[in-house]
């Protein structure tokens, strides 16, 4: 088996925080996404990250600090959305150059994993395996590949890639396992839909290719907006302070779950449910559900559900 990781997004969603760092790499209590979802898996397993060229030197240099021989970084020679493989097409490319013919396991970078990556690939038999999850609201799993099982509540009945009116809330959570029996399926389907790699299994369906299921139960995020990176960060410090190498926090009333980066100074603040990346500089402020990204300056200020830039200062007087 051989792991593919796709991070090759340029996530303007989550803007300015991605605006010059690949999504994978946001720091999610203390340490990179990506970092959290290789270390869940196993040791036997090969692992290549796929990225694209806007990003690559980072994630080339994410990469020496993970501690794994058998990472390989893939770079695509893309620089921006419009001229991006698609998530499906950059798996094919890679199956294609690097001629694979094992199972694959398959993981999107911007989604953390709560569950036992070696739990997951233990259930896997042989056939296509998908991870599951039930996020309880049908609404919200339009923006998802939603997953209907038979009555045994493993095998796949039906497939549907972001459907306009869902049928169900166990939605697909962008890992699954490919036996290398179909990998010719994939290729074919990602001439078609590059960037589709949900419909895949919508696809093997269509083919009378057998899919199962792997439900889940322990958290899961899919890091796309400002909303569910706060609650990611929610779920793993809950109610606690997080602080890196070489922060200060002097004189400071905490609120819920705070993670303070490295070198960060931050002085007679109130802090409620906020992260603040390194080498900041805060002083005199309120900040609720805020992100601040690195080498900032604050005083005096006062915000509430915002993201600043890297290197903003406002200083009130």
């Amino acid at each position: 088996m051989h792991c593919f990781i796709l991070a090759g997004g340029f996530a303007t969603r989550l803007w300015p925080l991605t605006e010059r760092r690949a999504k994978p790499l946001l720091p999610i209590a203390g340490k990179p996404l990506l970092s959290h979802i290789v270390e869940k898996i196993p040791k036997n397993i090969p692992v290549t990250v796929s990225t694209n060229a806007a990003f690559g030197e980072d994630i080339k240099r994410w990469s020496e600090t993970i501690g794994r021989r058998d990472l390989k970084v893939r770079v695509e020679q893309t620089k921006n959305d419009d001229e991006k493989l698609g998530t499906l097409g950059a798996t094919a490319q890679w199956i294609e150059a690097e001629k694979i013919r094992d199972d694959i396991l398959l993981l999107t970078g911007d989604n953390w994993f709560g569950f036992d990556m070696k739990t997951f690939v233990d259930a896997y038999d042989g056939i296509t395996l998908v991870a599951a999850y039930d996020i309880g609201d049908v609404a919200k799993a339009s923006a998802f590949g939603t997953i209907i099982t038979d009555k045994d509540g493993k095998t796949v009945a039906a497939f549907e890639e972001k459907p306009k009116e869902p049928k169900t809330s166990i939605v697909s959570t962008g890992a699954s396992i490919l036996p290398s029996i179909v990998i010719p399926d994939l290729l074919a389907f990602a001439k078609v839909k590059p960037d589709n790699v949900g419909g895949i299994f919508e696809e093997l369906l269509r083919l009378e290719r057998p899919v199962q299921c792997f439900r889940f139960t322990e958290p899961w995020f899919d890091i796309g907006s400002f909303e569910t990176y706060l609650n990611t960060t929610r779920s793993i410090v809950g109610g606690n302070l997080l602080t890196g190498p070489d922060t200060v926090v002097q004189d400071c009333e905490r609120i819920g779950s705070v993670v303070i980066g490295k070198g960060s100074k931050l002085t007679r603040c109130v802090l409620e449910d906020t992260v603040v990346f390194e080498n900041c500089v805060i002083e005199d402020c309120v900040l609720r559900d805020c992100v601040i990204d690195n080498d900032c300056k604050l005083r005096g200020i006062d915000l509430t559900g915002k993201m600043l830039r890297k290197g903003t200062t406002l200083m009130r007087a």
